[in-house]
C-alpha cells in the first residue's frame, strides 16, 4: 500500500505538545531511581541559535533520552548566561535597554530550542540576569567574603579601551580583549579578587581524579595552574643602590644554571625599577612603555624582547666577586614569581635573544650527556634540555638534577641580611581571579563604602542589590558611576551617608555555579544542600574546548568555595566532560581579492559535472568561487540558519545529520547533500514502517529464536547491543551507522509484511525488530520515533518507554576465528562454528587454499586443535 510522506511540520509540534502535556521531562528530585544529571553549557542569548547550538544540544539530548530510557531519574535543565557587554553594546547602538534586548533574545532562542524537540525540564529555566538568580550570587559573595575567600586591593589590570572594562588574564588573547579585539592596556585600579590560589594545589591534584575528562583539557588546566619547584635566590646589590634596597630576590626553577647567568631582569613595576625611575628619566620612560604593552603571556612571548640597563649591579650568589647588570625588561611581569629573573642565555631562548640584542655573555652550562665540553657551543638556539654540567666550577660533570640539589643545599646554608641566600619554594603560575568589571549589565557587587566604617557587606536581609532600570548609555563608561541616586545609600553599620560599589562581577562568576542552582532553582538560599549534594557532580557535561581553562577552572574553584561556605559537600562540579567539535562549512566568494565579497550558502546553487563542483549565484547565475571549509562565521557568511533547516526538513533531520556525519569530538562539515541524505533516511524509515503498520499492529511483538524470523531477530538484537555500547561511550556516529545497517536489513522483511505474505511468527519477529529500531533511534529522531510507535498501535510515549533488552542467545556469536599454523608459523585463519568437533576443524583447516599451498601435497604428521583457540599442523 502507498502511504503519505512523513510531514515534520505537522508531526514535530504535535509530539512536542504531547510531551509537554505529559510533563515527561520534568524532574522530581524525590524520585527514588538512580540520578543522572546531564548538562550542556548554557548559551548566551544573542538572539539566534546557530548550527553549533543544534549539535551541542542534540548531543546532550541523546544522552538524556537514552539515560531516561535506561531507568535513570534524569535532570536535564536549560538556562541563559545573560549578563555581559553585548547587551550594553546593543543598548548604545540601538537605543534599547540591555534588559529588554536580553529578554527579547531569550524568548526568540527559547522558541528555537523548543522546536528542536529537546527533552529539557523548562520548569527550572532561569537567566543569570534574573534578580532572583543574582540575589543568590550576592549571597554567595558575602559568604565567601566572611570566609576570607575574597579581598580587595590596588592592582595592575588589563583594561579594554573599547569595552571600557577590566579583563582577567585569561580573557586577553594575543594581547587583545577576548570580545572586542582591542589592544589591551595596563592600568592601576582597586579591584575585588577571589582567592583561587588558596586551592591551587588541590585544583592540580584533583585533576588526576577526573579520569572521564579529555586528557588535553586536564593538561591545559595543569599548565595554567603551573606548579613548579624551585629556589628563591637573593642577589646582593653591589655598589651604590637606591635607599632601602639591599638585595633582589629571584625565583628560579633552574638554580643548576646559575654559573651561566649574565644579567638580572626586573619588571617595570618592580619596586627597584620604580626607585630607579625617580632619578633616571630614560628608565622611567621605558617603564611607561612597558605598561602600555599587552599583558598576556602569549603577547610577551611573541613580542620583541627589549630592556634598559638600570646602572645597578648585583653580586653573584655563588661568587661575590662576580657582578652582573640589572635590566628592566618588557618580558618580566610583577605578577609572576618575584617580578625578577636571572638570565641564563645558553639555557633559555628568551634570555638568549635578549643577550644577543644587548651583547651580553652567553656561557654554555649544560650539554647533552654524550656531548664534548671542549667543543659544545650555543648558537641561535638555546639548549633547554637536561644533561651534564659544564663551565660551572664545582658542578662540572654532575647531572642537572644533582646540580640543582647541590646548589639548593649550598645556598640554603648561607645567609644574606639575616636570611638564607636560597630558599626552596613551590610556585604557581595561577593568579587570584580579579572579578571587578566597570560595566552596568552584570551582577552588582554587594558592598557599601563608608568613610568611617570602611568596606561593609550589604546585610543579607537587604539583598538583592538590584540594578536600576533608569540608566543611559549615551557616553562611554559605567552608567552606575553617574547614576543620580542609586549610588547613594546609608551605611548599614553607622547609618551615615555612604556609597554603593559600582563595579559589577565578571560574567564568568555567573556561569561558575549555575549548574548548582539548577538543582533547586526556586530555593530561598543559593542551594538546598541536600538536593545539591544528591544531584552533584554533573554526570555528563558537554561544551566547547574553548572553555577548557576559563569556565571549567573557575567552576572547579567555585564548587570548593561553596563547599567551604556550607552550600555543597562536593569538590568537583563535573564528573564526565565531553568537548564537541565545531560545525564548519564551505566558504563562497564573488570576485577576487579586495573587490571580492563573501556569499551566503542560501544565495547559491551547486552543480556537479564529471566530478567537478561549481557554485552560481541564484539571483544572476554568476559563478562563485568555492573556498576552504572553515568555522561558521557571520563575517564570511558561511552560516546556516537552523530555522531554515527545521522549516525545510524538520528538527529530526537536523539532529540526525549533526550526530551522524563525524565523531562528535571532531568538526562536522555541514553540507546540503548530507542534510538531504539524513532527510531521505527519515522518510525511508517512515515509509517502511507505515506501509507495514496495519499487519504489524495485528500481532504482538515476539523475537524468533528459530525459523525464518531468527535472522531478523538476530540483526535487531545485535544492533541493540552494539548501539547501547556506542551510546554509553558517546560514539553517536557509530550508533547511527549501525542504525542505517539495521534499516537496510529490515527493508525486505518489512516489505514482505506490508505485502501480506508473511506468517504470524515472522510478522511478530519483524514487529519486535521494528520496535527495537524505533527505540534505539528515538534519542536521535524523537518525533519520528513517536509517530512510528503510534502507528504500530502502541499505547503511551516512546519518550517514557523502557530501553529494550537484548536476548543473549540472539547476540551470541556462533562462529569463532582460529589462526592456523604450520610448523609454528601462521599461514591462515579459519572461521568455523564454535561447537565444531576436532575432526571437522582439522578437515576444514586442511581444505583452506593457503594451507594447501603451504603443504605442497605433503601429508601432516600431526594436527593439534586447541578448541576455539588455534590449529597447529606439524609436517
Amino acid at each position: 500500500m502507498s502511504t503519505e510522506r512523513y510531514n515534520p511540520r505537522d508531526t514535530e509540534p504535535r509530539w512536542q505538545e504531547k510531551w509537554a502535556e505529559a510533563k515527561v521531562f520534568e524532574t522530581d528530585s524525590k524520585d527514588p531511581r538512580e540520578k543522572y544529571y546531564v548538562l550542556e553549557m548554557f548559551p548566551y542569548p544573542s538572539g539566534r541559535i546557530h548550527i553549533g547550538h543544534v549539535r551541542n544540544y542534540a548531543l546532550g539530548d541523546v544522552v538524556a533520552r537514552y539515560k531516561r530510557a535506561r531507568g535513570y531519574n534524569v535532570l536535564h535543565p536549560m538556562g541563559w548566561d545573560a549578563f555581559g557587554m553585548p547587551a550594553e553594546n546593543a543598548a548604545m547602538q540601538n537605543n534599547v535597554h540591555p534588559k529588554d534586548w536580553t529578554y527579547q533574545n531569550i524568548a526568540a532562542m527559547r522558541a528555537q530550542l523548543k522546536s528542536m524537540g529537546l527533552s529539557l525540564d523548562w520548569t527550572r529555566e532561569f537567566a543569570t540576569c534574573d534578580v532572583e538568580y543574582y540575589q543568590q550570587q550576592q549571597h554567595l559573595f558575602i559568604d565567601m567574603m566572611e570566609k576570607g575567600l575574597i579581598y580587595r586591593k590596588q592592582s595592575k589590570v588589563n583594561w579594554d579601551p573599547i569595552d571600557n572594562t577590566v579583563l582577567a588574564n585569561e580573557q586577553v588573547i594575543d594581547g587583545r580583549g577576548w570580545r572586542s579585539g582591542a589592544l589591551v592596556e595596563q592600568r592601576e585600579l582597586t579591584q575585588w579578587f577571589f582567592k583561587i590560589t588558596d586551592f591551587a594545589q588541590d585544583l592540580l591534584d584533583a585533576l588526576d581524579t577526573l579520569d572521564q575528562w579529555p586528557e588535553k583539557v586536564r593538561l591545559m588546566q595543569k599548565n595554567w595552574i603551573g606548579r613548579s619547584e624551585g629556589l628563591t635566590v637573593r642577589w646582593a646589590l653591589a655598589g651604590k643602590a637606591p635607599e632601602g634596597f639591599s638585595d633582589v630576590q629571584v625565583y628560579t626553577t633552574r638554580p643548576d644554571t646559575l654559573f651561566g647567568a649574565s644579567f638580572l631582569a626586573i619588571a617595570a613595576d618592580h619596586p627597584l625599577a620604580k626607585a630607579v625611575s625617580e632619578s633616571n628619566e630614560a628608565v622611567a620612560a621605558f617603564c611607561d612603555e612597558c605598561r602600555r604593552a599587552g599583558t598576556s603571556l602569549a603577547a610577551l612571548e611573541t613580542a620583541e624582547k627589549k630592556g634598559i640597563d638600570t646602572g645597578i649591579k648585583v653580586k653573584h650568589p655563588l661568587d661575590p666577586a662576580w657582578e652582573l647588570p640589572v635590566y628592566v625588561a618588557n618580558f618580566v611581569l610583577m605578577d609572576y614569581g618575584t617580578g625578577a629573573i636571572f638570565g641564563c642565555p645558553s639555557g633559555d631562548q628568551r634570555d638568549l635573544d635578549f643577550a644577543r640584542k644587548y651583547d651580553l655573555p652567553v656561557v654554555p652550562v649544560v650539554m647533552p650527556k654524550d656531548g664534548d665540553a671542549a667543543s659544545f657551543t650555543v648558537g641561535d638556539t638555546a639548549y633547554v634540555e637536561d644533561g651534564v654540567m659544564i663551565n660551572s666550577r664545582f658542578l662540572d660533570g654532575m647531572t642537572t638534577d644533582e646540580a640543582f640539589e647541590t646548589v639548593a643545599s649550598k645556598l640554603s646554608a648561607e645567609q644574606l641580611n639575616g636570611a638564607p641566600v636560597g630558599e626552596r619554594k613551590v610556585n604557581f603560575r595561577l593568579r587570584d581571579w580579579g572579578i571587578s568589571r566597570q560595566r552596568y549589565w552584570g551582577c552588582p557587587i554587594p558592598v557599601i563604602h563608608c568613610e568611617d566604617c570602611g568596606v561593609v557587606p550589604v546585610p543579607k536581609a537587604d539583598l538583592p542589590v538590584k540594578l536600576p532600570d533608569d540608566v543611559t548609555f549615551d557616553v562611554p563608561g559605567n552608567p552606575l558611576d553617574r547614576h543620580p541616586t542609586w549610588r547613594f545609600v546609608a551605611c548599614p553599620c553607622c547609618g551615615k551617608p555612604a556609597r554603593r560599589e559600582t563595579d559589577t562581577m565578571d560574567t564568568f562568576v555567573d556561569s561558575s555555579w549555575y549548574y548548582t542552582r539548577f538543582t533547586a532553582p526556586n530555593e530561598a538560599n543559593p542551594t538546598d544542600p541536600a538536593i545539591a549534594n544528591h544531584w552533584l557532580p554533573v554526570d555528563q557535561y558537554i561544551g566547547g574546548i574553548e572553555h577548557a581553562i576559563l569556565h571549567l577552572l573557575y567552576s572547579r574553584f567555585f564548587t570548593r568555595a561553596m563547599r567551604e561556605t556550607g552550600h555543597v559537600a562536593v569538590s568537583e562540579p563535573f564528573k564526565s566532560l565531553f568537548t564537541q567539535g565545531m560545525v564548519v562549512h564551505e566558504t563562497y566568494r564573488l570576485g577576487e581579492g579586495a573587490n571580492g565579497h563573501w556569499v551566503a550558502p542560501a544565495d547559491i546553487r551547486i552543480e556537479e559535472k564529471d566530478g567537478v563542483r561549481k557554485a552560481y549565484l541564484l539571483s544572476s547565475d554568476e559563478e562563485v568561487t568555492i573556498g576552504s571549509i572553515e568555522k561558521m562565521s557571520k563575517s564570511k557568511k558561511n552560516v546556516v540558519d537552523p530555522d531554515d533547516i527545521i522549516a525545510s526538513y524538520g528538527a529530526d533531520t537536523a539532529r540526525f545529520f549533526v550526530l551522524s556525519d563525524s565523531p562528535p569530538d571532531r568538526d562536522v562539515i555541514w553540507s546540503e547533500a548530507g542534510v538531504e541524505g539524513a532527510h531521505r533516511f527519515v522518510q525511508r524509515v517512515w515509509r517502511l514502517i507505515s506501509e507495514a503498520a496495519i499487519h504489524l499492529s495485528a500481532v504482538a511483538a515476539k523475537p524468533a529464536l528459530d525459523g525464518e524470523g531468527k535472522a531478523v531477530s538476530q540483526a535487531a538484537h545485535k544492533t541493540l547491543q552494539a548501539v547501547q555500547a556506542d551510546l554509553d561511550k558517546l560514539a553517536f556516529n557509530k550508533a547511527v551507522a549501525r542504525i542505517y545497517e539495521l534499516v537496510n536489513t529490515l527493508a525486505n522483511p518489512l516489505t514482505k509484511v506490508a505485502a501480506g505474505t508473511a506468517d504470524a511468527a515472522f510478522t511478530a519477529a519483524v514487529r519486535n525488530a521494528t520496535e527495537i529500531l524505533i527505540q534505539i533511534v528515538a534519542p536521535m529522531t524523537p518525533h519520528l520515533a513517536e509517530e512510528c510507535w503510534s502507528v504500530l498501535g502502541n499505547q503511551g510515549l516512546v519518550a517514557k518507554a523502557d530501553w529494550p533488552v537484548f536476548i543473549a542467545d540472539l547476540v551470541a556469536e556462533n562462529d569463532v576465528m582460529m589462526p592456523v599454523q604450520i610448523n609454528g608459523k601462521k599461514r591462515a585463519e579459519l572461521t568455523i562454528a564454535r561447537d565444531a568437533d576436532q575432526n571437522t576443524v582439522s578437515q576444514a583447516a586442511l581444505d583452506l587454499d593457503a594451507v594447501k599451498a603451504a603443504l605442497q601435497g605433503q601429508s601432516p604428521k600431526k594436527i593439534i586443535v586447541v578448541p576455539q583457540r588455534i590449529v597447529n599442523i606439524v609436517v
